[in-house]
């Protein structure tokens, strides 16, 4: 009884909410709802539309930056590993090339919003 309760009272729950989730979005339908949402762009008009390369290259620059960021998430428990030498080593070669390629989008305007 001890372990059969929570267990109950979880599937109960879970029912109630699928019950909820299924029931829920069929009591106000409107075009504006049911549409696809694209970003701000109308999705009924031409896929040819000019596109701004700026968003492009900010979001390649994102994803680069934040990937070798998150290479860099694990270094405080690297930092127990026996050869910590080279650990430093190789963490301060990761942040000189994330510095490099900072400096470099930044003098080559990169970062500038403006054209």
């Amino acid at each position: 009884m001890n372990m059969a309760s929570p267990l109950f009272i979880n599937i109960l729950l879970s029912i109630c909410l699928i019950t909820i989730a299924f029931w829920l979005p069929h009591l106000n339908i409107y075009t504006e709802k049911a549409s696809p949402y694209e970003c701000g762009f109308d999705p009924m008009s031409s896929a040819r539309l000019p596109f701004s390369m700026k968003f492009f290259l900010v979001g390649i620059t994102f994803l680069l930056f934040d990937l070798e960021i998150a290479l860099l998430l694990p270094l405080p428990w690297a930092l127990h590993h026996p050869n910590t030498l080279l650990t430093m080593i190789i963490s301060f070669i990761l942040i000189s090339v994330l510095a490099l390629g900072l400096a470099y989008e930044w003098v080559n305007k990169g970062l500038e919003w403006d054209e």
